[in-house]
């Protein structure tokens, strides 16, 4: 991310604010939320650059075909883009360091991440970048709770291509789009937002471990992705314990899964 980028944010959050109290939802425009992305920079962008000012955009997700199907739709949209292409989360990663990134398409699925935990991991890292969830589990629950993680936007895979670039349109012009019959103020139960609640106050690099931890990796292991120590590991998944209130590598786990809604695996094998 760059100074001026941040600089210039809570000048943009004031004028998105106002501007989008009259929103809409379901493929129109919604006012700025909570948890939501950095919509004010787009929208910002969009009113003070020229015309021909290049959108940076990540495409996120593990199958080719897929991914230049939404290349053909931003392609169609933006003139000109620069559209980056990733399938792994650790290929993500490397884009989103190189700064500069004005919006993400995100599979929920990939290698290196599953469920949430790529999303969390992102709103964590780059906050100032926004997440559009592209996913083929369309599931109300599912979607609520990417949009409560920090999602700008969630398109289903089945939307036809033209609905696609409505959507990223309109979400790059400052809103927030998702299907128009999901009712986004249907909230959790109680226990799976303390969870939730809990889940937000790992670091970036404990929502990495926690993602390591759920595909069963040792601490060697997952101190050799990361390049640090395993007493750093042992640290982190300690660290993650208290804060999701349970006692042991399975339990956080499982705790993970229980608001994954079908995307972590339950009994997903771990270190004792």
């Amino acid at each position: 991310m760059t100074l001026a980028r941040l600089d210039r944010g809570p000048k943009a959050l004031a004028a998105a604010e106002a501007a989008l109290k009259q929103g809409k939802r379901g493929g129109r425009f919604q006012a700025f939320g909570r948890g939501h992305g950095p919509l004010p920079y787009l929208r910002e962008k969009e009113r003070t650059v020229e015309k021909t000012e290049t959108y940076r955009l990540v495409i996120a997700d593990d199958h080719p075909l897929f991914r230049g199907a939404l290349r053909e739709a931003v392609s169609g949209l933006l003139n000109p883009a620069d559209i980056q292409e990733a399938g792994s989360f650790d290929e993500v990663v490397a884009l989103l360091d190189r700064g500069d990134t004005d919006l993400v398409l995100l599979d929920l699925n990939m290698p290196g991440a599953r469920g949430f935990s790529g999303l969390m991991y992102i709103r964590a890292e780059y906050p100032v970048v926004p997440v559009i969830v592209v996913s083929a589990n369309d599931d109300p629950a599912a979607i609520r709770r990417c949009m409560e993680f920090g999602a700008s936007g969630f398109i289903p895979k089945t939307l036809p291509v033209e609905d696609i670039r409505t959507a990223i349109s309109d979400i790059l012009k400052g809103g927030v789009w998702t299907p128009g019959d999901v009712d986004l103020s249907a909230g959790s139960d109680a226990e799976t937002a303390a969870l939730m609640a809990r889940m937000a106050t790992l670091t970036p690099q404990q929502v990495r471990v926690l993602m390591m931890l759920s595909e069963g990796l040792l601490n060697k292991q997952i101190a050799f992705q990361l390049g640090v120590s395993e007493a750093t590991v042992k640290a982190h998944v300690s660290a993650i314990l208290q804060k999701l209130g349970v006692e042991s590598r399975t339990q956080a786990v499982i705790a993970a899964a229980k608001i994954e809604a079908g995307h972590f695996p339950h009994g997903a094998g771990v270190e004792g």
